[in-house]
């Protein structure tokens, strides 16, 4: 007969390993939906000055109201277009995950090769340069459980790393390939369990449906690979835009699942758990004011509650310039 105690050994360890996607805070700003919500830049270094409009972009998003030093992630980001080819943009993020913290700055800078004869046939480069200080906080640990790596004391330090990427758009299809945290950095922070290598590889394209009528669909696709610990996952995503007077309203869903999970057992069977993701989302365009609400729900026999993940996104468009492409492309607007 399997002890209560073991029971609960066993589901403790498969949640860690099935909520390790949402924890990270050490690879700069994490990968959540943040792109299904007119905000691709902070994704996609090369999206920097994509269209003629500048953009301004913030994001919260906040996990387990209920749950002291839940996880939670503030963004502020801008980018223009700056001439025929080039653009350039900036992110501030603040990322805490219970006692270790991140902030951070990047500076970005892409090219865009606008290619003859299609109305929208450009290719884009971009390259993001990041600042980041980690910490992580011990002094709230009790000092009578003795643990050799424990100092008892607040950690930080501060290091560079780089993101690189690409995007093509060509009329309705786009495009995006990324890679995060290019360069192998060690932190020096508990680094004797912590690899330096952090570095993430993206995929998306997507596709614009019926889009010169009042009614249009964007179904896209986004991949994401860990390289040190061979994580994947992939999103399925589906968007439905509605042209207004005043500008557009539009929502959508997103499915999101990991190919990694983790074994536990219910009852007395062996049974396992992949991490899995339902994301509605909504939002609006007012003449040059956007406004989006995401909530992200994890399905699954173990979860660390009943409660779900909840994002707001506000923007804001500035020196709006002409307008080069006649398609209703919500990529480069």
């Amino acid at each position: 007969m399997i002890q209560k105690t073991n029971l609960r050994k066993y589901y403790f360890l498969a949640l860690i390993f099935l909520i390790t996607p949402f924890l990270r805070a050490q690879e700069g700003v994490p990968v959540y939906l943040d792109y299904l919500t007119d905000n691709y830049y902070l994704v996609y270094p090369s999206m920097a000055g994509i269209g003629y409009t500048g953009k301004a972009r913030a994001t919260a998003r906040q996990q387990w109201f209920d749950q002291d030093e839940a996880p939670n992630l503030q963004t502020i980001n801008a980018h223009v277009r700056l001439g025929e080819r080039s653009g350039v943009g900036a992110i501030v993020f603040n990322d805490q995950n219970g006692y270790h913290s991140q902030t951070g700055l990047q500076l970005t800078y892409a090219h865009h090769i606008n290619l003859w004869p299609a109305d929208l046939n450009q290719l884009s480069f971009g390259m993001s340069v990041g600042v980041i200080q980690s910490s992580l906080d011990e002094t709230d640990f009790d000092p009578r459980d003795f643990d050799p790596i424990i100092a008892g004391i607040k950690q930080s330090t501060t290091y560079l790393n780089v993101d690189v990427g690409m995007s093509y758009s060509l009329i309705n299809f786009y495009a995006h390939v990324a890679i995060k945290n290019l360069l192998f950095r060690n932190r020096n922070i508990n680094s004797e369990f912590e690899s330096s290598n952090q570095r993430k590889y993206l995929f998306s394209a997507g596709y614009l449906l019926n889009q010169y009528s009042e009614w249009s669909y964007e179904p896209s696709l986004l991949f994401q690979w860990t390289e040190f610990t061979d994580e994947k996952s992939i999103d399925a995503n589906i968007k439905v835009y509605k042209e207004m007077d005043f500008g557009k309203i539009w929502g959508g869903i997103s499915y999101r699942n990991s190919f990694d999970g983790a074994q536990f057992l219910d009852g007395t069977q062996v049974s396992d758990q992949k991490l899995q993701w339902i994301s509605p989302l909504l939002g609006v365009n007012y003449n040059r004011f956007m406004f989006a609400y995401t909530y992200t729900y994890q399905i699954g026999d173990i979860k660390f509650d009943s409660g779900g993940f909840h994002q707001i996104t506000i923007g804001y468009d500035f020196l709006k310039g002409r307008e080069p492409y006649p398609c209703k492309c919500p990529w480069v607007e």
